[in-house]
């Protein structure tokens, strides 16, 4: 990583979700917050608390713009020290990078959001109130709006929240509609625009096993062992892990900051990791949706209660079957989850510039933190965690990290580069 001449600051960890992190050092001097991450909690009260935009794949949209914008002013001010995502406004360093934090995640937050102009403007007043008047404020605010406005611009016409449904079927395979509501919504997120990566069909996985095969029966098998409702075979650790990876606040955003916090990155770094992370995390829920609507192939519960119509004798109906958490609204193959946290987890590999980077966070769903060794050991257990849920088989977790991980790949080697 590139160091910059600004010191390094920590989060404002009051506003944050509990994380478990390691406490300062008792000789460290008090330190102002990192602008950065009390955007991006500002930002997740707007998409998450008021919007309720629940789904990741959903969210990961408006987090993607913020975190853009914020990079390219941040990055702007440095020096242009990394390739700008969609422009370097022109700064001659001695610009509040607080300003111009707050004034690009305002501006991107209120056009995302009309309905809370007044609410964000007055959490932008507040903020700006912080920061000393003079032209160091001023140029912090122009870079901030410049940033912003190219984010806006460029994500218009993007294809969000297109009200097309998954594709549905009645053979053998076929998605359809899941209990308790049945809903069939989400599909755009397949068509949306990505970020960075230049196709969202360039990461096409080889599909599902075939239902009448071996593998098939053994996927069946394991996921309705493991994920059911009232499985004896799933451990408590095991089912800890499947509510806590299934928080739909999403603990990717707990995760980010406690790296942030943890590995005491300063605002640039931290501009960079967040741009790193939500375009990961939302290209790689792109091209997973399109390769979700590409094999539109069924979920467990339609399976499993239905496994006297799949003309596999290794298999059995259980019409009563339940999964221990509510399916999502969408196919079954490749896992959603896994393709975003393998995008991000290979994106820090790539970030830190290895794997073996402690970090934790917290769920309010399971009511725990869970603490990983390395971004691989967060990937593996995502894998698991999908089936201990009842809700992938195990071909479309595995298949999941394989796309993930080209996303992830892909973004860290051709954007936000250094340039020198």
């Amino acid at each position: 990583m590139i160091r910059t001449r600004r010191t390094v600051v920590l989060a404002a960890l009051a506003l944050a979700a509990p994380l478990t992190l390691a406490p300062p050092a008792a000789t460290a001097p008090a330190m102002s917050p990192n602008a950065v991450v009390v955007w991006d909690l500002n930002a997740q009260t707007a998409i998450w608390d008021i919007a309720q935009q629940a789904p990741p794949q959903v969210a990961g949209r408006g987090f993607a713009m913020v975190s853009g914008a914020v990079y390219d002013a941040v990055n702007a001010i440095e020096g242009t020290p990394y390739r700008p995502y969609l422009l370097a406004p022109r700064a001659n360093g001695r610009e509040s990078t607080d300003a111009a934090v707050g004034t690009a995640a305002y501006r991107v937050l209120d056009a995302i959001f009309p309905a809370q102009r007044e609410r964000l403007r007055a959490q932008y007043d507040r903020w700006l109130a912080g920061v000393p008047d003079g032209p160091a404020k001023r140029g912090g605010v122009r870079v901030g709006a410049q940033a912003a406005a190219a984010m806006i611009t460029a994500r218009q016409g993007d294809g969000a929240f297109d009200p097309r449904p998954w594709t549905v079927g009645t053979g053998p395979g076929q998605y359809r509609p899941t209990p308790p509501d049945f809903a069939n919504t989400g599909a755009w997120v397949g068509f949306l625009k990505p970020f960075a990566i230049p196709d969202a069909t360039m990461f096409r996985t080889p599909g599902p096993p075939a239902v009448t095969s071996r593998a098939y029966a053994r996927d069946v098998d394991e996921v309705e062992r493991l994920g059911s409702a009232t499985s004896t075979a799933r451990t408590a650790d095991q089912t800890d892990a499947a509510l806590w990876w299934h928080d739909r606040r999403s603990v990717s955003w707990g995760m980010k900051r406690d790296l942030a916090v943890t590995r005491r990155l300063d605002v640039l770094e931290t501009a960079r990791f967040y741009a790193l992370a939500d375009f990961t995390g939302t290209d790689g829920a792109i091209a997973c949706a399109n390769d979700k609507e590409f094999w539109h192939f069924w979920r467990p519960v339609t399976a499993i209660r239905a496994a006297d119509t799949d003309g596999n004798p290794a298999t059995t109906a259980d019409p009563d079957w339940t999964p221990l958490v509510v399916t999502p609204p969408n196919p079954d193959y490749p896992s959603g989850h896994t393709c975003r946290t393998a995008a991000q987890m290979t994106a820090y590999t790539h970030f830190f510039g290895r794997d073996d980077v402690p970090f934790s966070a917290f769920s309010v769903d399971s009511g725990s933190t869970r603490h990983f060794d390395s971004f691989s050991q967060a990937t593996a257990e995502v894998v698991e965690a999908r089936i201990w849920a009842g809700i992938h088989f195990r071909s479309a977790d595995v298949d999941g990290t394989t796309l993930g991980k080209a996303v992830g790949d892909h973004i860290s080697r051709h954007h936000l580069t250094p340039r020198r």
